[in-house]
């Protein structure tokens, strides 16, 4: 067995007076996919904070390649939900692409070759070479998403926390990044840590779930955590969580779903 790229102990999170979660603890080995999912205001954002070093803990630990968690750790990929932009922010493609390059250098400086060619071979890999001059607010939901992909590519990373990447988007711009996520995190071998609404576009994917719920989790297969027991002992409440034709759906979890949604965020 690899060591685990990412390790919580015992850990505890608060906003103000109030605990999201106790006592989790989390290991994320290399390669692994773990889908984070639960009701709003579970904590399952502050968690991805928490690793960044942006949210400390109140109790326990977490440790990210054998070492204490710290802010602007390049080898952790981050992936945040699509959002509109600013149409009057002319930020290329590539631009956007090279943040994940440049991290706090961002501004004009010299021309590098080395850098050009990496931001390009990032654009190749996530399939977004031929609109990589375009502006980022004349992009489609979809085409935003690889460029954020290729971002969180740049440092090479070990872990990718991906923040619900899928919002905003539609069903097949959702099933391209998802699988494009996928792919390189196969190739690659980083770990992920995938917080989403919904589980279906990547139940596939998923090696392991993390459900919060309640100041309350579980940690499994998505077969040991996505059922009606579970999902009702965790919310305290009588949840259903029925298959069909390949897809989860979970019917009476308070302010939480997992049906399909069609939205319109734009093709992928």
């Amino acid at each position: 067995m690899s060591e685990p790229v990412l390790s919580v102990r015992d850990a505890e999170l608060r906003l103000g007076a109030r605990t999201l979660w106790s006592g989790l603890d989390l290991d994320v080995a290399p390669g692994e996919f773990v889908a984070v999912l639960g009701a709003n205001g579970s904590g399952k954002t502050s968690l991805l904070r928490a690793i960044l070093g942006q949210h400390p803990l109140a109790a326990g630990e977490i440790r990210f390649a054998g070492e204490p968690v710290h802010r602007g750790d390049r080898r952790i990929g981050y992936v945040p939900q699509q959002r509109g932009q600013d149409p009057a922010m002319r930020i290329r493609g590539r631009d956007l692409v090279r943040l994940g390059v440049d991290g706090e250098r961002w501004g004009p400086g010299w021309p590098s070759a080395a850098r050009r060619a990496h931001v390009d071979g990032l654009l190749e890999a996530v399939g977004a070479t031929h609109y990589a001059r375009v502006p980022v607010s004349l992009l489609s939901g979809g085409e935003q998403q690889r460029l954020r992909i290729g971002q969180a590519l740049a440092g090479d990373p070990l872990l990718m926390l991906c923040d619900e990447p899928l919002g905003s988007l539609d069903l097949r711009a959702q099933r391209v990044v998802s699988e494009l996520i996928d792919r390189h995190r196969a190739e690659r071998g980083f770990g992920v840590l995938f917080v989403t609404h919904d589980v279906n576009p990547v139940l596939g994917m998923v090696d392991r779930v993390l459900y919060l719920a309640g100041g309350r989790f579980r940690i499994g297969t998505a077969d040991e955590v996505l059922t009606s027991e579970v999902l009702s002992e965790l919310y305290q409440a009588e949840v259903d969580v029925i298959r069909t034709h390949g897809r989860v759906i979970i019917v009476g979890a308070p302010d939480h779903s997992h049906h399909e949604h069609e939205h319109h965020g734009g093709a992928a």
